[in-house]
């Protein structure tokens, strides 16, 4: 299997040629990075910044995943995560926008109000595969679990979401349309993260595109020693350069400006990448 582009709202991202910024937009107040908007206004000119900033993609959450968050009801993530995708969409008609979600019912009420796709910490559930089928959208799957984990956690996260992406193909969603994330501080102890990051090789060598998130988490605030969020910022640099040395296609993050700076500069070196109009 070997995917080597992805279509998102008409951009075509090949992969291997630049690394893929998705910037994220937390519509939730309990947000653990403490940078949660309820206001459409508000979340808007976030979204306005992000994209200013070099952000590829927006994705809009409406339930915080913070470890011991409470899960809110259907009804109430719709109504947070709608009316910020539809004024998104009616002012950036182009840019792509990405749904944090793992409820088919409120997967579905975003790609009506303008999502593209669909990004699923829970793996890829039947209803959600048959939801991407019909509506041609993206379906990024992420690796997580109830508990931790006790056995080798590297090759479980690559047969867990190898399973989940054959089972999406065969199920009719494109392989270009399969996005894997191997789940950063999801059922991990922080070692297993580190080893995750240490294997993503192996994550990429599945060959589908893959996403990786470790923007400002509770891992690399233990290895750096920042115990505040938004102080992470150089130790998430750490994990993106990395990220794009191992082939990852997207980087998911708080920090869009920073991170542009990033894979910039590690694109260069890695995928002979250069901006526009560049000159010796």
């Amino acid at each position: 299997m070997n995917a080597t582009e992805f279509t998102v709202r008409g951009r075509r991202f090949v992969r291997g040629e630049r690394t893929v910024v998705m910037g994220i937009l937390n519509v939730t107040p309990d947000s653990f990075s403490g940078d949660g908007r309820l206001s459409p206004s508000d979340a808007i000119e976030r979204a306005a910044a992000q994209y200013a900033a070099g952000a590829d993609i927006i994705d809009i959450g409406g339930e915080s995943t913070r470890p011991g968050h409470v899960q809110i009801p259907i009804a109430e993530e719709i109504e947070r995560v709608v009316p910020v995708i539809r004024a998104v969409r009616e002012r950036f008609a182009d840019w792509p926008i990405s749904i944090d979600t793992y409820k088919p019912e409120v997967a579905r009420a975003a790609l009506a109000a303008g999502a593209d796709c669909i990004n699923s910490i829970w793996g890829a559930s039947d209803e959600l595969i048959a939801l991407a089928v019909e509506s041609g959208a993206t379906l990024a799957i992420m690796h997580n679990r109830k508990k931790i984990y006790e056995g080798e956690i590297v090759e479980e996260v690559l047969r867990a979401l190898g399973a989940d992406a054959r089972r999406a193909r065969e199920r009719g969603v494109p392989a270009e349309r399969i996005v894997l994330d191997p789940g950063i501080g999801f059922g991990k102890t922080p070692d297993q993260n580190i080893a995750v990051l240490a294997g993503l090789e192996r994550l990429v060598a599945l060959g589908y595109p893959t996403l990786l998130g470790t923007s400002r988490k509770s891992t690399l605030g233990k290895l750096a020693g920042r115990v505040r969020p938004d102080d992470r910022i150089f130790a998430t640099a750490a994990t993106t350069a990395l990220a794009v040395r191992a082939g990852i296609d997207i980087v998911r993050v708080h920090d869009v400006a920073a991170t542009r700076d990033v894979v910039a500069v590690s694109d260069a070196i890695v995928r002979n990448w250069r901006p526009l109009h560049w000159t010796e």
